[in-house]
């Protein structure tokens, strides 16, 4: 029990502050000076804290402080130094033929380092951290030798710089759209179709119905495709016989989708959201991944 006020034991003896139970008396001794010296020193800290730095919230971002300092603005100069530092050299990328880069080795060495940044922030969301790219999506791995619009750095350069079917830039890739043929043929030539480029990309088919795709393959595919299916990067058309596939794993499903429904990817312009500088460096940093030719 307590009886809610403080006692004295006598002279010398710390008074309780009247609470007990089951006889245990509650000591009220004093706080550690050097605790309490310390408490008064954090709001001292604390409160010139406030008058130096950012602290106090407003309508408008907070109060400023004497000092004037901001995260922000730490970063914002950082940043400009940066850039200030790494102008020469982006000039000097800018200027410089973007096939020669390669016999810079300080030029090369920060196109590579600048262009991995760039990659990591723009396109990774499509081509994926390791450029494997999504088949799922229609999103290109840019790590092998099958290369759609070329893989010189010049040609990646280009379709960085103007896109594929980019509705926004005169300029883009002239890449015609896979037709969506369910409208145009017949189930049975489709199911042909699919059974020739099933053969010709080296997987099991059907021989008689591959024989009847072979003259549908001529009449509506060769066109984009070339007579043999190995492609054509002037208008954007896959290579069918390597077994690269932009979308899926090129299984009869999958082609039969493709061929009734169509294809028709696009890959957005990066003029005007990038840097000359900027593009040059992510074109070559992709020509360097190991499928660049």
């Amino acid at each position: 029990m307590s009886n809610g006020k403080p006692q004295s034991h006598g002279k010398g003896e710390v008074e309780t502050t009247g609470h007990s139970w089951d006889g245990i008396e509650e000591l009220n001794n004093p706080l550690p000076k050097w605790w309490l010296y310390t408490f008064y020193l954090c709001i001292l800290f604390a409160f010139g804290y406030t008058v130096l730095y950012p602290a106090w919230p407003l309508i408008h971002g907070a109060t400023p402080g004497l000092l004037g300092y901001s995260t922000r603005g730490a970063e914002a100069a950082e940043m400009k130094a940066w850039q200030t530092e790494l102008a020469p050299l982006q000039q000097k990328l800018v200027a410089t033929d973007i096939a020669a880069v390669k016999d810079d080795p300080t030029l090369l060495q920060y196109a590579n380092s600048s262009g991995a940044a760039v990659f990591r922030t723009y396109c990774v969301q499509c081509h994926g951290a390791g450029a494997a790219g999504n088949p799922n999506g229609g999103y290109p791995n840019l790590l092998d030798d099958d290369w759609l619009h070329g893989g010189t750095v010049q040609a990646i350069y280009t379709t960085i710089l103007h896109g594929v079917r980019d509705p926004h830039d005169p300029d883009t890739r002239p890449a015609p759209d896979m037709p969506a043929w369910g409208q145009t043929l017949q189930k049975a030539d489709i199911a042909n179709v699919v059974q020739f480029v099933l053969k010709i990309s080296g997987q099991t088919f059907d021989a008689t119905q591959a024989d009847a795709g072979a003259k549908v393959f001529a009449d509506n595919c060769a066109a984009c495709h070339g007579e043999q299916g190995k492609g054509n990067q002037d208008m954007g058309a896959p290579n069918l016989t390597d077994a690269i596939w932009l979308y899926g794993d090129g299984s009869q499903a999958v082609i039969t989708q493709t061929v009734e429904y169509g294809r028709a990817g696009v890959m957005p312009s990066w003029t005007g959201r990038l840097s000359d500088a900027d593009m040059r460096s992510v074109s070559i940093y992709v020509h360097g991944l190991g499928g660049g030719k």
